[in-house]
């Protein structure tokens, strides 16, 4: 095995017992990033020299005997939405494409400081508008499954540089699925917390809590313990909850998942919420999983939680969040802004303050309604998409199964169910679907508890590496190394 496809949590043992050094694993990584990214476009800008002089410095420390954070020596891709000083941060927008971060973002400062190490910025759509990874200043991030399908989004870069083995953690964020889409696509782990356990301090409408951070990983416990990096206390996030200047979550737990009995856990599964326009070939695959590990858990009974105004509450809060700066870009440069980021503004548009009180009201009754679901039931596990993945040539689904989707963001909507209700949800690699793609199963938990979600997520986990059908798939590296790159495709840059 190559250093750069060990995950986190083996390689800082390695780093810390001194049988691996730290430019090893990152000159592994960059080697592995030059040879297999100009077939899927997912690392769009870095400094390699900078990092391998990081890598030095990270490696004297260890020598030293220093005391080492929980992600010392680790190389770590950061989504194109944050800002890495000396590196640009676009947002996939061609308006900011020569934009360069003077300073790091809160959260890139606070990787740093546990000895996470910058690796570089990953693609996503212009300003994380949908779910395929494409944009006019990079273009498209292609499956590394499948290179003619989509990577998802709008994290797909990062997915995709950690299934690749271009570093074993990356950075996402998740509105409707955007961690956990990409993920489940890229067979990967990505993580959405629950509102509060990771700061989004530059999140322009704090306290409507739809948006997050997270981490994508390879396994379980290595997106805990990326996680247990990403929490701090800070008070700008008015859902973090700061006492006497400590985070309510407590990030020694994360780094060392305690265990979950799986077979006392009472577990509910669904395809589609009951309002979900699901594909036939994914639930056909995921109730075809279901039967190889039901059975291991105390109740396992098919059953969701009423998602009534589901479709209608997204609708209208997505909007308004997208009826800020994106908007006046939109009005000002209105050939320089993509059609999703068009169609948000239009839609938000549409709608008055009478409707955002409802959808508001709608999101509320949903969120009493899980709780009261949750009192019966400790975990969800369902599908994390709707569909299997598509040509990255379509900008997003307009049908499925022959039924007409909403809007761009519709197929997403096993996803946003539990971003409404602001549950923690996971994404699972779960072998493959029935086209012989990444299948991700999603797991939701009670609101809150992020810690027991990841540690039942993990015991899971450990079921399907037992199980052959049930295993992550692995990219075909070779196979991208020697593919064309992926610039020459016809549409690779642009919308159409």
């Amino acid at each position: 095995m190559m250093p750069c496809d060990l995950g986190a949590a083996q390689a800082r043992r390695l780093l810390s017992s001194k049988q691996l050094s730290v430019v090893e694993l990152v000159k592994s990584c960059i080697a592995r990033a030059e040879s297999v990214n100009p077939a899927v476009n997912a690392l769009v800008s870095y400094n390699f020299d900078s990092l391998i002089s990081d890598a030095r410095d990270a490696q004297r420390k260890i020598d030293q005997g220093d005391d080492l954070g929980v992600l010392h020596g680790l190389p770590i891709c950061i989504k194109d939405m944050v800002d890495v000083a000396g590196l640009p941060t676009t947002y996939g927008s061609e308006l900011y494409s020569g934009n360069v971060a003077q300073t790091d973002d809160p959260m890139v400062s606070q990787l740093r400081q546990v000895g996470g190490l910058i690796m570089g910025k990953t693609n996503n759509p212009e300003w994380s508008a949908g779910g395929n990874t494409r944009n006019s200043v990079y273009g498209v991030t292609a499956n590394p499954f499948d290179l003619t399908r989509s990577a998802a989004g709008s994290s797909g870069g990062s997915a995709v540089a950690v299934a690749c083995g271009m570093s074993p953690l990356a950075t996402g964020s998740d509105t409707g699925g955007s961690l956990r889409s990409p993920a489940a696509y890229s067979g990967v782990v990505g993580f959405r917390p629950s509102p509060g356990v990771v700061p989004g301090s530059g999140r322009p409408m704090a306290l409507l809590p739809l948006s997050t951070n997270g981490p994508m990983a390879r396994t379980v416990e290595d997106a805990a313990l990326m996680l247990a990096a990403m929490i701090r206390p800070d008070r700008a996030d008015p859902w973090v909850s700061v006492v006497q200047e400590r985070s309510h979550h407590r990030p020694e737990l994360y780094a060392n998942l305690p265990s979950y009995d799986i077979s006392e856990a009472k577990v509910a599964f669904t395809h589609d919420f009951g309002f979900s326009l699901t594909e036939a070939l994914i639930a056909d695959s995921f109730y075809e999983k279901t039967k190889k590990f039901g059975h291991l858990f105390g109740r396992f009974e098919s059953d969701h939680p009423d998602c009534q105004g589901a479709d209608r509450a997204f609708s209208v809060l997505r909007a308004v969040l997208f009826s800020g700066k994106v908007r006046e870009l939109a009005k000002s440069y209105p050939d320089k802004v993509g059609p999703n980021i068009q169609d948000n503004v239009k839609e938000g548009e549409l709608y008055s303050a009478l409707d955002v009180a409802d959808a508001m009201h709608l999101q509320t009754q949903l969120y009493r309604r899980w709780q009261n679901f949750f009192g019966k039931y400790d975990f969800i596990v369902c599908p994390t998409t709707t569909i299997s993945p598509r040509d990255w040539h379509e900008l997003y689904p307009q049908e499925i199964d022959g039924k007409k989707t909403n809007s761009y963001y519709h197929w997403l909507s096993m996803a946003y169910a539990s971003t409404l209700a602001g549950h923690p949800s996971i994404t699972l690699p779960a072998g493959l679907d029935r086209n012989g793609l990444p299948f991700g199963l999603q797991v939701i938990g009670r609101r809150g508890e992020d810690l027991a979600t990841l540690s039942f997520a993990r015991e899971l986990e450990t079921v399907f590496s037992g199980i052959p059908e049930m295993a992550p798939p692995k990219p075909d590296i070779e196979r991208l190394k020697n593919a064309k790159p992926l610039r020459l495709s016809e549409g690779f840059l642009g919308f159409a």
